[in-house]
């Protein structure tokens, strides 16, 4: 190959590779307008407005003044009752793979213990909530759920719900901690 032909390739392959980029920043910008356009963001489903405890647990804040103590509302287990596969009719069995959940029969009962009075069921215990509510001094306290062995999940939120419904607003949990 000559070296004139040898130039003359070595110019066509340089002006040949030279690329336009604006229409392609003007393509990046329209696609980033369209996806910012289109998309849809997750909206916040269920926030429980109610906090930790702050002085339990591993790394506990030291509170600068201590406030009004709260009212205690605590849940226990009084009986058992039996369990439920999922459909609610046939008992629940842990080593059956197809059984992930239960319910409980109505044979269940638990105790909601607000201050010194004891209740059978949420229903009570929120009308009580609802008489320490009205009190402004007693509203100002706030209220901290204390859930023990055997409560679960649905009776502490039916019972926040009823905290919340009765018009409480600062709502704490205590901390359950069994040292070793």
């Amino acid at each position: 190959m000559s070296n004139r032909r040898k130039q003359r390739l070595e110019e066509n392959t340089k002006n040949n590779a030279d690329m336009e980029m604006t229409p392609m920043i003007d393509v990046t910008f329209l696609l980033l307008i369209f996806f910012m356009c289109t998309i849809k963001f997750k909206t916040l489903e269920g926030k429980l407005s109610a906090y930790l405890p702050k002085d339990k647990g591993v790394n506990p804040v030291p509170q600068d003044e201590p406030p009004e103590p709260p009212i205690e509302v605590k849940l226990n287990v009084r009986k058992e009752g039996t369990k439920l596969g999922p459909r609610g009719k046939e008992v629940y069995n842990p080593n059956n793979s197809k059984h992930s959940r239960f319910t409980f029969a109505s044979d269940r009962e638990i105790t909601i213990r607000v201050e010194a009075k004891e209740y059978a069921t949420v229903d009570l215990a929120f009308e009580r909530l609802v008489v320490l509510h009205a009190d402004e001094f007693q509203r100002e306290r706030g209220v901290k759920i204390d859930a023990r062995d055997g409560i679960v999940y649905d009776d502490v939120v039916r019972l926040l719900d009823a905290v919340i419904k009765a018009g409480f607003t600062a709502v704490e949990f205590e901390g359950y901690y069994e040292p070793e």
